[in-house]
């Protein structure tokens, strides 16, 4: 039972960074076809922000877990 939450967050990560890699790539071939300068360095400066978006987001929610967790009196360390 011990291999369920690594095998899940393994996954979750995998999903969410292949999703972000394809959204990234669309929208910056997107930028391309419309050969503006001006529309490629948006269009990467909006998948890095969004991307730092989602790391910010992963991290609060990590934190806000484990410190509920901690409240709740759960024992959250790794073997």
């Amino acid at each position: 039972m011990d291999w369920v939450p690594i095998v899940f967050v393994t996954f979750k990560v995998l999903v969410f960074g292949t999703c972000m890699f394809f959204a990234i790539k669309w929208h910056y071939e997107r930028g391309k076809q419309e050969k503006g300068k001006e529309k490629r360095g948006a269009v990467l400066r909006a998948g890095g922000k969004v991307a730092a978006v989602f790391a910010l987001s992963l991290l609060g929610l990590w934190l806000l877990t484990f410190g509920l967790g901690r409240m709740l009196g759960l024992d959250l360390t790794f073997p």
